[in-house]
């Protein structure tokens, strides 16, 4: 058996709560549950839920979760909120 497995080769198991970033859209989420194989996340913020696909969702970095919530806030200015 080879040592050095490809990570993505198999899908970590999230639970609620987890916070994770989306690699294929780059939004980061917290995650709401499962339908089927995809997962739900949603913003940390609050809003409108996606689905991701368990190969594109990585852990978040605080970073990631702090740059989220600077262009969130930047949207609300720009939309007068």
């Amino acid at each position: 058996m080879d040592t050095h497995e490809n990570p993505r080769a198999h899908p970590r198991l999230w639970e609620p709560g987890e916070t994770a970033r989306d690699a294929a859209t780059g939004r980061v989420g917290r995650v709401m549950g499962h339908v089927g194989p995809r997962y739900r996340l949603r913003p940390l913020n609050g809003g409108k839920e996606w689905e991701a696909e368990p190969d594109d969702m990585l852990p978040a970095m605080q970073s990631d979760a702090l740059s989220d919530a600077v262009a969130e806030a930047n949207a609300r200015t720009r939309r007068g909120c």
